[in-house]
């Protein structure tokens, strides 16, 4: 995964940057926020790691660049020293995903870092299994031509097993991904909610999409039609 540091405090950035690279992530480093702009706008990353206070363009202008009149949607993390609300709520309020206020432990990073290089962008804003449509713009469900209505987590819920279709997904993965718990705390929310979903997107129609793999987790798939035949 590929990382974009902006920070323009050296000692700041080298640790920063040599923890990750440790963890496995390839960084690029920018030290100012123009030139941050610049290679955000000019190349894919899977994170962005933004100071707040650097010279030339501070992280919240960039961010705000980034978003609005670019419509880059790369997860921004943001650093700040100042740690007051109104910084964590104009940072939040322009588009950053999340905050950190220095200073801080890597192995905090680390963790909102993975948590944010996770979320999946959708690039096909429809997604179909069967005869289910999810629009993840509308945020409309449908089945068979007939709308189906959705909390905001059974939408993002099956959302994210639309994202991983044919593929096995455990309660841990899920965990991760819809509530952003990483890891199992002995709950069974996930079992509650494919529940719910089972109710809303299979109950009604002759052949269940939601399978479970007993010990392994959930799997939304095609049908096959010739089983079915």
């Amino acid at each position: 995964m590929k990382i974009l540091l902006v920070e323009d405090e050296q000692h700041v950035a080298s640790f920063i940057r040599k923890g990750l690279e440790e963890n496995g992530f390839q960084v690029a480093q920018a030290f100012d926020g123009v030139t941050g702009l610049t290679m955000a706008l000019g190349e894919t990353y899977d994170v962005i790691i933004l100071d707040v206070v650097m010279p030339g363009m501070n992280g919240l202008e960039v961010c705000k660049k980034l978003r609005q009149e670019h419509g880059n949607h790369t997860p921004v993390l943001m650093l700040t020293a100042l740690g007051t609300t109104d910084d964590i709520v104009d940072g939040l309020t322009i588009g950053a995903d999340d905050y950190l206020t220095k200073p801080f432990k890597f192995k905090e990073l680390m963790a909102r870092v993975q948590a944010l290089a996770r979320r999946k962008i959708v690039v096909n804003k429809t997604l179909v299994v069967d005869d289910l449509k999810l629009d993840s713009d509308a945020k409309e469900v449908f089945r068979s031509g007939k709308r189906i209505d959705l909390t905001a987590r059974e939408f993002r819920l099956l959302e994210y097993l639309l994202l991983n279709k044919n593929r096995v997904v455990s309660r841990t993965d899920i965990l991760e991904n819809v509530w952003d718990i990483n890891h199992d705390l002995g709950t069974n929310v996930v079992d509650v909610y494919i529940n719910y979903l089972r109710k809303k997107i299979d109950h009604d129609f002759p052949v269940p999409l939601i399978k479970t793999v007993v010990g392994m987790g959930y799997c939304i798939k095609d049908i096959d039609r010739e089983d079915q035949a």
